[in-house]
């Protein structure tokens, strides 16, 4: 673990930054054994950078409803809707991207020791009455598992990269409430500039308690012809039984 030497006016002492740090290792460590089994519905709204007689336009390319079940500690999405009508298609057959992880995966792998993570002072801010410390990581490419893919020329492409970002911890209980990680030094035969990922958490209420869990998620991915946004709620939480229905609304 490394932090940056800033000014002790500009940032905690390592002494009482590092055990934030510590108790945010613990908590994601924890994160995902502590939820229960649950559903919930996944829109993902991808948009495009377009060409229009008005300009370069960001353009809905399509919306997916995707069903997430969180199942003895194992995520698994299954796609419902395409464009609010039903669909026998798979995840696996739409181009683009659909992201997975922010159930704890990502975040088990950036406070996972063998990541070997530097840690970075960054600030203080208030989130919902509760105190945060705001942090900046990065992993390398030696220690890194974001395994990066894409499409091109209907050619796959993967590899692994490293990545960087920027994590906002509550002080008191070490839950990370937002955080980002962004690709770094992406192989050239990807064709993507760049990609970047943000999320969101807040509580929501399975079976009468309350967990953290994702609620927001924003995606960018840049190549040098085109720009391209997934925009991701999660709703409906509610715990999982062998005969749950969710409910996507009148005519869904």
């Amino acid at each position: 673990m490394a932090w940056c030497s800033l000014a002790p006016a500009q940032r905690p002492s390592d002494a009482d930054a590092a055990p934030i740090i510590e108790r945010a290792r613990q908590r994601a460590r924890q994160y995902a054994q502590s939820l229960p089994d649950f559903d919930c519905t996944e829109v993902v709204r991808r948009h495009e950078e377009r060409n229009t007689p008005d300009g370069v336009q960001s353009v809905l390319s399509d919306k997916l409803t995707i069903r997430t079940r969180y199942f003895e500690h194992k995520e698994e999405q299954k796609l419902i809707l395409i464009d609010d009508r039903p669909t026998d298609r798979t995840l696996e057959s739409l181009q683009g991207v659909v992201s997975t992880g922010e159930f704890g995966a990502t975040l088990s792998a950036i406070f996972d020791p063998a990541s070997e993570t530097a840690f970075y002072w960054e600030s203080w801010k208030t989130v919902r009455r509760h105190r945060v410390g705001v942090f900046s990581y990065v992993v390398d490419v030696a220690h890194s598992r974001y395994n990066l893919r894409t499409a091109v020329a209907r050619v796959g492409h993967k590899a692994i990269v490293g990545y960087h970002g920027v994590l906002e911890v509550d002080v008191e209980t070490g839950e990370v409430l937002h955080f980002t990680y962004v690709a770094d030094r992406i192989p050239k035969e990807m064709a993507l500039q760049s990609t970047s990922t943000t999320v969101d958490y807040d509580f929501a209420d399975i079976g009468g308690r309350d967990y953290l869990l994702p609620v927001r998620s924003e995606t960018q991915m840049y190549t040098s012809e085109s720009s391209v946004t997934n925009k991701m709620e999660f709703t409906l939480y509610r715990k999982f039984s062998a005969d749950s229905v969710i409910d996507f609304g009148p005519g869904k």
